[in-house]
């Protein structure tokens, strides 16, 4: 069943993205096709009730040239009816015909004209049917009231079930159509049929047209005294059977009208669930549901907006501190907290600044930073900072880490020999510290930077200018491998102790054991300055 109703829906909709004007060629012919099926299934409604359903009154039974006269009025005025049905619809299509020829947005007013089409439809087969009530009515009246009022009412339950049948058809058919005039907006005061509206349509046609027509049997028995048994038996089966089956057709109509929308809604909320923000559902309704729709929408423009902020913070300051920042919220102030901090920074980096186009410089350096992000992610660290051409990146703040540390004393080992292999054009130099030090937000209320200050830092950056002499160019402070794990201080060595600029007590110093399948340290790049000046 399901299959069906979706290969069905694919007929109605046609191919994905297909042009305006074949949308509105296709949408009008199946609503002429469906004018031309509603009409006849509102002639067949009232020929059952006149001739089945209904008796005719006493006073012209037996009529026969008045019979004929009015089973040859029925024939002639359905066939004119569909027939002027038909050309009317065409001329409503018009309009819309000359909007779907261009491929710009359509204005509230252009957008009101295809929603309210369904509508119009009705309207033009109301029109029709109502002309008929009277005029069979009228007829009929110089000959017997009694008749002229079983004709009159029976062509207006005729009519009812057609409209009826005509909005709730053509309100499917005109959903590509109504997608397309909606890409932009919902217009305010659209004035179509919500979900309540649609919901009585559906209990008219399924429900109060064959109700109706058994009050009309009760009242002609009671009115023509002999209507047999049998005969109010028939009316009765023939009334209930319509009944049921109609009453489920529609309610079935009426309820996918309404359980489609909901349930592309559902299905997108799934992708999004799955982190899925390109997903939009298509809005083709102006009721409370198209409204549903496109909030749904503009709730997904609003969350992918605030995903684009929130990876734009992340990618500003880091994932950890971003994420923090989001669910807590953001205090000026620090705490104290263990961390390893790195500093790299490129050896000779004034020279290479005079020496080579701006451009070649900004390539260089965002390559050299490009293994450094890496290098840190993978091992846990974040860039808290770039400082023209060189990195600060910390462990173990603002989310604890275990063996911060000996990731931090990990990455410098990866850094010096990913950074020689992948970036030959530069030297950088690389120091690690660890330590207690002060992590937090400072700044202004306006301005303000999520950092580390203490210590640790102060001492790494010495550390980083001292590595800049050094044929390896990485070392770590004593402290830094005494914390580490000691898978991670087994690969290390001490390099002796040295008073580092602004400490007044000694720094141990550690670097890298050598590893016999790496070559040793290469020579000086042109330009470079061993010194370690900038």
């Amino acid at each position: 069943m399901e299959q069906i109703r979706q290969r069905l829906a694919r007929f109605i909709d046609g191919p994905p993205r297909a042009p305006r004007a074949a949308v509105e060629r296709r949408i009008r012919r199946l609503v002429s096709v469906s004018a031309v099926l509603a009409n006849a299934v509102g002639s067949l409604v009232v020929l059952v009730l006149a001739t089945v359903v209904l008796p005719d009154p006493v006073e012209i039974r037996g009529h026969q040239p008045l019979q004929r006269a009015n089973v040859a009025l029925f024939f002639g005025y359905t066939t004119t009816a569909i027939a002027v049905g038909v050309v009317v619809g065409l001329r409503v299509f018009r309009p819309m015909r000359r909007l779907f020829g261009t491929e710009r947005p359509l204005t509230e007013a252009e957008q009101r004209l295809v929603l309210r089409a369904p509508l119009l439809l009705m309207k033009v087969h109301g029109v029709l049917w109502g002309v008929a009530a009277v005029g069979w009515a009228g007829i009929n009246l110089v000959f017997s009231p009694l008749m002229a009022l079983k004709l009159g009412l029976t062509v207006l339950l005729g009519g009812l079930a057609t409209c009826m049948i005509v909005y709730l058809v053509s309100e499917r058919l005109f959903r590509p159509a109504a997608a397309i005039a909606l890409t932009t907006r919902v217009p305010a005061g659209s004035r179509v049929p919500g979900v309540v509206t649609r919901s009585v349509l559906a209990w008219g046609l399924g429900t109060a047209v064959p109700v109706l027509g058994i009050v009309f049997m009760s009242v002609a028995s009671l009115t023509v005294a002999d209507v047999s048994s049998r005969q109010l038996s028939w009316t009765m089966v023939a009334l209930g059977g319509a009944a049921l089956a109609v009453g489920l057709a529609v309610t079935y109509l009426a309820a996918r009208a309404m359980a489609d929308p909901i349930g592309s809604v559902r299905l997108a909320m799934a992708q999004v669930e799955r982190q899925n923000l390109l997903t939009e559902v298509p809005v083709y309704d102006g009721s409370e549901i198209g409204r549903l729709q496109a909030g749904f929408n503009q709730m997904v423009a609003g969350l992918r907006e605030r995903q684009r902020l929130r990876d734009l913070f992340g990618w500003q300051v880091g994932e950890d501190v971003a994420r923090l920042a989001l669910e807590r919220g953001v205090t000026l102030g620090g705490e104290v907290r263990d961390v390893a901090v790195i500093f790299v920074d490129l050896v000779g980096s004034t020279r290479l600044a005079a020496t080579r186009p701006p451009g070649e410089v900004v390539a260089l350096l965002n390559e050299f930073f490009a293994v450094v992000v890496e290098v840190v992610n993978r091992h846990g660290g974040w860039i808290n900072k770039f400082e023209g051409d060189a990195a600060l990146a910390i462990f173990g703040a603002p989310l604890d880490l275990p063996d911060a540390t000996g990731r931090a004393l990990a990455a410098a080992r990866e850094l010096a020999s990913r950074l020689a292999a992948e970036v030959p054009q530069v030297t950088a130099a690389v120091g690690v510290s660890a330590g207690p030090a002060v992590a937090g937000h400072i700044g202004a209320e306006k301005r303000f930077e999520y950092t580390v200050i203490g210590d640790p830092v102060n001492e790494a950056a010495r550390l980083t200018e001292l590595a800049k002499k050094t044929p390896g160019r990485v070392l770590a402070s004593g402290t830094a491998l005494d914390a580490a794990g000691p898978d991670e201080a087994s690969r290390w060595e001490g390099a002796g102790e040295v008073v580092v600029r602004g400490r007044l007590q000694p720094t141990r110093l550690a670097a890298p054991r050598p590893d016999p399948s790496v070559p040793g340290p290469r020579p000086e790049a042109p330009g470079e300055d061993p010194s370690g000046g900038r």
